[in-house]
């Protein structure tokens, strides 16, 4: 991205908007192979106290 030092609040926006639509239609995201959450650690249901009991 270009030096933005020297633009005023509104153009440096834009420009780093410019700059994050070119850069998501040169480099888009590729598709999972796995299912959104699937590789989340699980965790058993420890501390629960009496109700565990």
């Amino acid at each position: 991205m270009a030096n933005t030092a020297t633009l005023s609040t509104e153009e440096r926006k834009k420009a780093k908007r410019l700059a994050r639509k070119k850069r998501k239609v040169e480099h888009p995201l590729k598709p999972r192979e796995y299912a959104r959450g699937s590789r989340k650690r699980k965790v058993k249901k420890l501390a629960r106290g009496q109700a565990k009991r």
